[in-house]
């Protein structure tokens, strides 16, 4: 299993995550990931991108990822709700993580910098 990129929609307790190989194929698709199951299932992987909307949570976990050789892109949700699926699957945690995802990787996406620590205030 070659993942190349990761979209991961946060909650407060369960998240979502979704991870497609070099040709976008879904090759990890995890709907409910328990907050303490999360870094471990990251861990696993081998180094890639992962996409997150961004908020105050995202930037811990985004120097979490990092520590481990991920390569990590915050996003506003705004410019994430356009590659939601709309119609019979409709909008869930697992739609949103796919969509995400998606939004990662393209190439006039705008990201928003990850806050160190000390610039939280």
């Amino acid at each position: 299993m070659s993942i190349v990129t990761v979209g991961i929609d946060l909650a407060k307790n369960i998240f979502a995550v979704h991870g497609v190989d070099e040709n976008g194929k879904a090759v990890l698709i995890k709907p409910k990931v328990a907050r303490d199951q999360l870094l471990p299932l990251i861990v696993q992987i081998s180094p890639c991108l992962i996409g997150i909307e961004a908020c105050s949570g995202a930037h811990h976990w985004a120097r979490l990822f990092r520590g481990y050789g991920h390569t990590v892109k915050l996003m506003a949700p705004k410019f994430v709700t356009p590659y939601r699926l709309s119609g019979k699957r409709g909008k869930d945690d697992a739609a949103d993580a796919a969509a995400i995802c998606e939004a990662v990787t393209r190439p006039h996406m705008r990201f928003v910098p990850i806050k160190e620590e000390h610039q939280h205030p």
